[in-house]
């Protein structure tokens, strides 16, 4: 179980994004967090990651503290982030970026390449175009690359920001299709984003935060009226 209790965090000192968020989010399920665009979603995401440090309220690990620890580290925990705008380097080949993902074992070559195979059995695409520039990538190929690279180190938990974003509705759905398909293996997923019918054909359980805070909880059957009634109002 992957716990955030009472969170309150910001990008500058005192002025709080989040203000007391409680988050749930189990193995072998899929946790959406929604809400309109500046909620603090995304900001959610980056202080479980490590990347901001919160002013108050603890993150959980099991029966563990993990609050504050470096993304280095996360890793190591089996906690992986998929960021909004993927981090591609586009001078490198596709199969350069990927293995990246796979850094802290780099010296196991045989090890990367197992787990490249695996990716490109997810993703055949890129196994097509392993060995072309990543700059020529559309962005749903991008998005892939972003994917696979994560996956290299088998997390446990998977943060993934705005997985739809820039990217063509086919390509969408190739993503959402694996995602599906890593909570069946039994990763967790922790997923924001603004495709709200996408997200919720995916999602076991959904938070809806506003101005900071909880708004709603339930599960997608539960709250399928309350959000198409909170998105139009």
């Amino acid at each position: 179980m992957l716990t955030v209790d009472n969170l309150h965090v910001g990008y500058n000192p005192g002025l709080h994004i989040l203000r007391g968020v409680n988050i749930m989010a189990p193995t072998g399920r899929a946790t959406a967090v929604l809400g309109a665009n500046g909620v603090g979603k995304s900001t959610l995401l980056k202080a479980v990651f490590g990347m901001l440090k919160p002013a108050q309220g603890r993150i959980m690990l099991d029966n563990a503290e993990i609050t504050g620890t470096l993304p280095h580290r996360m890793i190591d925990l089996g906690i992986a982030y998929g960021p909004q705008q993927p981090g591609i380097f586009s001078e490198m080949s596709v199969e350069e970026n990927v293995a990246l993902g796979g850094w802290r074992f780099r010296r196991d070559s045989r090890r990367i390449r197992a787990k490249l195979e695996q990716n490109y059995m997810r993703f055949p695409m890129l196994k097509e175009r392993r060995t072309n520039p990543a700059g020529v990538l559309s962005g749903g190929q991008r998005r892939m690359v972003e994917l696979a690279r994560v996956l290299m180190s088998d997390p446990r938990y998977l943060l993934i920001d705005e997985p739809s974003a820039g990217v063509a509705p086919i390509a969408a759905d190739g993503v959402y299709a694996t995602l599906k398909s890593l909570r069946d293996e039994g990763v967790g997923i922790v997923l924001v984003d603004q495709d709200i019918t996408r997200a919720l054909s995916i999602a076991d359980y959904v938070y809806i935060i506003d101005l900071g805070q909880n708004r709603r909880e339930g599960t997608p059957t539960q709250l399928g009226d309350i959000v198409s009634a909170f998105w139009s109002g």
